[in-house]
């Protein structure tokens, strides 16, 4: 039972330490998705929809944000 336990320790502790050198894996693509999102933050945050430019904007901003996680967790 012991022994099993801390099997289950060790594994546990792989698996977060491989959680974490996946998170710190690819940092060119981690650091543009947070500029993307701190991008889409000040465009909500602006004035007027600048005759529905400021909105489409944001739409493509989601998009691309929803491209670039998606290429981060394809090279996982």
């Amino acid at each position: 039972m012991k022994m099993l336990k801390t099997s289950v320790v060790l594994l546990a502790a792989m698996i977060a330490m491989n959680l974490q050198a996946v998170r710190a894996d690819q940092p060119r693509m981690q650091e543009a998705l947070a500029h993307l999102r701190e991008a889409r933050a000040a465009l909500a945050k602006a004035e007027h929809n600048k005759n529905g430019h400021r909105e489409r904007a944001i739409e493509l901003l989601n998009q691309t944000i929803a491209e670039v996680e998606a290429g981060i967790s394809q090279a996982r």
